[in-house]
């Protein structure tokens, strides 16, 4: 059983960054690929990032390409998501998902196993 939890979420301005955290505790946090996924009011969860267990390969959403960069430290059991250039429609709750059966992880949801408990970003213009 692996347990997420999620950091450094908080209220900027639009142009502004973040660096979110996931600490992951109770498994080997190197056999698993990661996700971030994110969940703006009234609306279903999307996909943000993903990161393979080696940390070699990412792929990112449309919405976020070059502006969002996910990384591992797989010594620190723990995933990062530091976000640039936030935008306003960037405000959401943002979670970070663990993965047993990939490589790098997929982009529905649905597929992780392991899910954090959200830390909020908040992007005023």
């Amino acid at each position: 059983q692996v347990q997420l939890v999620e950091s450094g979420g908080g209220l900027v301005q639009a142009g502004d960054s973040l660096r979110l955290s996931c600490a992951a505790s109770g498994g080997t946090f190197s056999l698993y690929a990661m996700g971030w996924f994110r969940q703006a009011p009234g609306k279903e969860r999307e996909f943000v990032a993903t990161i393979s267990w080696t940390g070699d390969s990412t792929y990112y959403a449309d919405s976020v390409k070059g502006r969002f960069t996910i990384s591992r430290d797989n010594a620190k059991s723990t995933v990062y998501l530091q976000m640039d250039s936030l935008k306003p429609e960037d405000t959401a709750v943002y979670y970070c998902a663990a993965a047993s059966r990939y490589d790098i992880g997929p982009v529905s949801a649905k597929e992780y196993e392991y899910w954090g408990q959200g830390t909020q970003v908040t992007v005023s213009s």
